[in-house]
């Protein structure tokens, strides 16, 4: 059955079966119950492939992750599902498989009114492939090199340095890091944010306490091993994200050490899971709700005809502080400062 023939059975044009059934302007109230009726009866399904061919729309949005093992971006697809909702927009998680030639053809080929992206790398091209193309899209979470795409993050440098404020006053000198893959702006801007921050009170990262690791408990566990174990221990471990943060806790736990008695652990991100009172991790926090609502208006702009072009809009990061962190264990042997050291969890 098609569209024609609830038209015939109801007595009206195909154009009004299809605002009656879409209840949009243009019908009344008696004329949508007949046509709603001959559907009934005629058992007719409305076609979506059959509608975006006639109005050249799919109401889909694609959403590109790399992996939903990490639990930050199942927290993130929702709040941008609820934003897309109301505008009659599905979502469409697509995967970003590593070494991938294909997605920009396959975001491209008609299937998806925007696209949303949210693990891109600091140079990836995928981003002016897609302007190329004339795609709508934006860039959540991660933000280029040469910012040419829309991209909406969470201010990274600020966060960081909130962090680094926090160690200096709870009187933190030997603080060890792990951080993301350099080629993501998480990666970078987490880290410049912590030296930078760290520096404006006289504090520096050595060499060997500074890290690189993929975003998973794993390689936070692995490296916070290493990190642990260098002599003298540091006092404070800061993580580039909670993931890797969960990971550094394990590795302290496996050690016999206390937290945050004798090492301080900090991650970034706060998901759900840093909040349980059994994890307790202080951490910064950046609200996803305000960053999907920021994203989707960016995207709805280029949807309703406005060109791409590369705005760039910043979420406010917070410092969470939970029972992760506390003062150096002997802070009365480290040298002087001005902020005294202050317990704190």
């Amino acid at each position: 059955m098609t569209s024609f023939d609830v038209a015939k059975l109801a007595g009206v044009s195909q154009p009004t079966v299809s605002r009656a059934l879409r209840n949009l302007p243009g019908t009344s109230p008696q004329t949508r119950e007949r046509v709603r009726a001959a559907a009934r009866e005629l058992a007719y399904i409305p076609s979506d492939r059959g509608r975006a061919l006639s109005l050249q729309r799919t109401h889909r949005i694609a959403v590109v992750v790399e992996e939903l093992t990490n639990p930050y971006y199942p927290e993130l697809v929702e709040p941008l599902r609820r934003e897309l909702s109301p505008h009659g927009y599905q979502v469409v998680l697509v995967s970003d498989a590593p070494k991938s030639d294909r997605l920009a053809a396959t975001l491209a080929d008609g299937s998806y009114d925007g696209v949303i992206l949210t693990t891109t790398t600091r140079r990836s091209t995928l981003p002016s492939e897609l302007t190329e193309a004339q795609v709508p899209h934006v860039l959540v979470n991660r933000v280029l090199d040469s910012p040419d795409s829309p991209s909406c993050a969470a201010d990274n440098h600020g966060g960081a340095a909130l962090v680094a404020r926090l160690l200096a006053d709870l009187g933190h000198v030997r603080i060890a890091t792990i951080q993301g893959p350099a080629n993501t702006s998480t990666g970078m801007q987490r880290a410049q944010g912590l030296r930078a921050g760290l520096a404006r009170h006289d504090l520096r990262i050595p060499r060997e306490l500074f890290v690189r690791a993929p975003f998973t408990h794993e390689a936070g566990t692995d490296a916070a091993l290493r990190l642990l174990s260098i002599s003298p221990r540091p006092t404070a471990v800061v993580c580039g994200n909670d993931v890797l943060a969960f990971g550094a806790m394990s590795a302290a736990k496996s050690l016999g050490l206390d937290i945050p008695g004798e090492v301080t652990i900090i991650g970034f991100d706060d998901i759900p899971l840093a909040g349980w009172p059994i994890v307790g991790l202080t951490t910064v926090r950046c609200d996803l709700s305000q960053l999907a609502h920021r994203s989707v208006r960016l995207l709805a702009e280029q949807l309703e005809g406005a060109p791409i072009r590369g705005q760039l809009h910043l979420v406010e990061a917070a410092l969470v502080e939970r029972g992760t962190h506390g003062p150096p264990v002997d802070s009365s042997r480290l040298p002087a400062r001005g902020n005294q050291p202050r317990r704190v969890g």
